[in-house]
């Protein structure tokens, strides 16, 4: 039987690691998405007593919150122009690590722990989530036929879906 402490410690724990690694996957799809959830969300919150002087406030801005929704919209747009390059290669692969770690390290910090350590849990979930969403949206497109836009609208539509799902919630 565990005690309090220990699964106090292991509650804790998890409301860093999931809400975590959950805006970091859907960071892996779309750069701006993770930033954009997380920054809504700070934006109607009181800023916890370890963000007060942090440099990673500013994504509690209502207007960084805005900006993001802008960015994120742009980004699901500009997702399906023949011209854009794959989010595999290594400057939209650095985006999406270094998107992942900031949404990392303060979700982490706004929990009154490491930064550190939640930029390096943001930015290993948003780079894997990187591969793992670039391979299923092209074998999806050449077994099904369907147009890589096509099969990248869908996508839009689970990463919205996947923000507001993972998106911390106020406890009632």
């Amino acid at each position: 039987m565990k005690s309090k402490k220990h699964q106090s410690a292991a509650t804790t724990r998890e409301a860093k690691f999931w809400p975590t690694l959950g805006l970091a996957a859907i960071t892996g799809a779309r750069a701006t998405s993770g930033p954009m959830f997380l920054s809504d969300y700070l934006s109607h919150r009181a800023l916890a007593p370890g963000m007060a002087k942090s440099p990673l406030r500013f994504l509690a801005k209502p207007g960084v919150a805005n900006v993001l929704k802008l960015l994120t919209a742009g980004e699901m747009v500009g997702d399906k122009l023949p011209t854009t390059s794959d989010r595999i290669v290594p400057q939209q692969l650095s985006m999406r690590a270094a998107s992942g770690a900031l949404v990392g390290a303060t979700w982490y910090k706004s929990k009154g722990s490491s930064a550190l350590t939640g930029a390096l849990v943001g930015s290993l979930g948003a780079v894997a989530a990187t591969f793992l969403t670039y391979y299923l949206r092209k074998n999806i497109s050449e077994r099904s036929g369907i147009d890589t836009s096509t099969v990248g609208a869908g996508e839009d539509a689970l990463v919205l879906a996947g923000g507001v799902a993972v998106s911390p919630r106020p406890k009632l």
